[in-house]
């Protein structure tokens, strides 16, 4: 099976002066594990895009903005900050995910684009949604990546398995019909978006697709809630590609989310989508989840293997999945 990274040096230039859960050692952090784990290969060196590629996500004036601000180090929000080679590091973030998608497409297997600065918050014009901030984000290379699939295969489908909604994402593809988006987060925490009932623009309704899990929900919560949704709506749009917005945020010991999430169910997440090309886009994690939930993934995805997993998910994760079949069941059969 095909499997390589994308990563250069350059996306550790976007960096925080003094201490910022979103710095450049996850970088370092995530590659350590999957050296760890025998799966630091096929490392390959992106190229960085034309500034106006990032029009296709994002309107000029932010992207100005950005670029403006990027000549010293601020912050732009309350959490979020900007650095004198946070531009730079996001035109190479969007190369390695055009590359992905494309060898995805070419070559099938896998493909990981390990970026930063991150970007599934990442609204047309900054915040989206509701959002107070942009939650450590830039640029939406997520999006960028459902883009370029749109554009080479006419349709698109992302899963977003980050503990946070990308509401940014939701936002960019909100009224386009041929893109799925597919969010498994926890409730009610930032950026307070990402309800069942949130199903996309007029043109496009019942292709954006919420489970907002509660809090504390485990392994048994996320594959149940994986097998009744995710699977049947991936089997019924056959995608040529999956854009995987991937955060390890919800694993347990991450100190950012109540999620008590294991290797098990990130392993069981690679195992069922190995029948998929894919284009894997790193979001957060900021310890164990690197350690851990980013290699089991990647392990589940090239072992290919079906795992048997006895389940017994939560009352409050069978009443979300309940709910969202009643609410899709007008476009999806599940």
């Amino acid at each position: 099976m095909r499997f390589g990274i994308l990563y250069t040096p350059v996306f550790l230039e976007h960096r925080p002066e003094g201490y910022h859960p979103e710095n450049p050692q996850r970088l370092e952090k995530a590659v350590n594990s999957l050296k760890k784990a025998g799966l630091w290969e096929n490392v390959i060196e992106p190229q960085k895009v034309r500034e106006d590629e990032l029009l296709r996500v994002h309107e000029r004036s932010y992207v100005e903005f950005i670029k403006r601000r990027s000549a010293v180090f601020s912050l732009i929000d309350p959490d979020t900050y900007v650095s004198r080679g946070t531009f730079k590091a996001a035109l190479y973030a969007f190369g390695a995910v055009r590359t992905a998608v494309e060898l995805a497409l070419r070559e099938g297997g896998l493909y990981l684009a390990l970026v930063r600065p991150p970007g599934h918050h990442a609204g047309r014009s900054g915040r989206a949604f509701s959002a107070p901030t942009l939650g450590f984000c830039i640029f939406n290379n997520a999006a960028y990546g459902a883009k370029i699939a749109e554009e080479l295969t006419g349709k698109a489908l992302v899963i977003d398995f980050d503990a946070h909604h990308g509401n940014g994402t939701q936002e960019i593809l909100w009224d386009d019909p041929n893109a799925v988006h597919i969010d498994l987060h926890e409730r009610d925490i930032y950026p307070w978006s990402g309800y069942e009932t949130d199903l996309g623009g007029r043109e496009a309704l019942g292709t954006k697709i919420n489970l907002p899990l509660p809090h504390h929900s485990t392994d048994d919560d996320f594959i149940y809630a994986w097998d009744e949704i995710v699977l049947p709506v991936l089997e019924s749009f056959k995608p040529k590609v999956v854009v995987i917005s991937a955060g390890f945020d919800g694993f347990t010991g991450e100190n950012l989310t109540t999620l008590r999430l294991t290797e098990l169910f990130y392993a069981y997440a690679g195992s069922t989508l190995s029948v998929y090309p894919v284009a894997m886009v790193f979001e957060g994690g900021y310890g164990p989840g690197l350690e851990k939930g980013l290699p089991a993934f990647l392990a589940g995805y090239l072992a290919g293997e079906d795992l048997e997993v006895a389940l017994r998910p939560s009352h409050g994760a069978l009443a979300v999945v309940d709910t969202v079949k009643d609410i899709l069941s007008e476009w999806w059969s599940f």
